[in-house]
This record gives structure tokens, C-alpha cells and sequence, in this order.
């Protein structure tokens, strides 16, 4: 199993950024008025924190792509835990790449747990954010032994 993803380049659009900035209910006018923004000292319309979701998920090369290069069935995977290291902020118009890592891979009972590390860089090459996650991959269902499983 290769223990590393790229993801394609993903463009940082202002009208995605308000969409997402409106689905999770912020209300700050930077993620919705370019002169809000600016006003606030950004180069642009900011991306909201959470917002590497939507690179992650809305990308070409996409996390569902991540599960089957790693040879895991989205159907048995739980997202145990997230955390987010914030470098820089992501902004419109920025291009982000990413790199996901796996760091970590362990057992306990039924259960396998693996550790992600996510990079997320823009244009410039500049860290912007560090994504951790665990990811839960639940065998009881199918009656498969951890011990038998690649």
C-alpha cells in the first residue's frame, strides 16, 4: 500500500469560498465582501478555516481517490478525530496543493486505525495548513480478522 496521495492543484474561488462561508453559518463579512476583506488587511476573500475540506472533497484527484490508492472501502471507514495547524491563511485566488501522509497505522480489537497528515501549500510553496486526522476502519461488519487483513 503506498503510504502517500497527492492532490491535484485546487483553485481558491471566491464565490466557493462564500457557498461554504454561508453553509456553515459564519456571518463576518470578509468571507462575503472583497472590500470587507481588504479592509481587514487581506489580499483578498479569505477561505474560512475548515475550508481545506472543500479541497479535500470537491478536488479531481478527491479523498474517496485516497481510499482506493490506499485499498480502504469508504463504507467501513469512521473520521475519528481532526485537527488543524493554521500557517497562513488560505485566500481567493490561491492555488493549494496537498500531500497526505500516512504516519501511523495500528490495531486495537476490531478495529484498524490509521493516521493521516495532510499538507496544504499555495502557489508560492508556502505551508498554509497541516491537517491531522484518524480514520477508523471498522471490520466487524464483513467478519474480517485484523490479523488477516493486508
Amino acid at each position: 500500500m503506498e503510504q502517500e496521495f497527492h492532490y491535484a492543484p485546487f483553485r481558491v474561488e471566491a464565490g466557493k469560498v462564500r457557498e461554504f462561508a454561508r453553509a456553515i453559518g459564519l456571518k463576518n463579512p470578509v468571507y462575503f465582501d472583497r472590500q470587507a476583506a481588504l479592509d481587514a488587511g487581506y489580499r483578498d476573500i479569505p477561505a474560512p478555516p475548515t475550508y481545506t475540506t472543500v479541497i479535500d472533497f470537491w478536488n479531481e484527484r478527491d479523498f474517496y481517490q485516497l481510499f482506493s490508492q490506499w485499498g480502504l472501502d469508504p463504507n467501513d471507514i469512521l473520521h475519528g478525530e481532526q485537527s488543524f495547524e493554521y500557517v497562513e491563511d488560505i485566500i481567493s485566488g490561491d492555488v493549494i496543493t496537498a500531500k497526505a501522509v500516512m504516519t501511523g497505522r495500528f490495531d486495537k480489537k476490531d478495529k484498524r486505525f490509521y493516521q493521516l497528515e495532510t499538507t496544504y501549500r499555495n502557489q508560492d510553496a508556502e505551508v498554509v495548513r497541516i491537517g491531522r486526522a484518524t480514520l477508523i476502519e471498522r471490520r466487524e461488519q464483513h467478519g474480517a480478522e485484523i490479523a488477516g487483513h493486508s
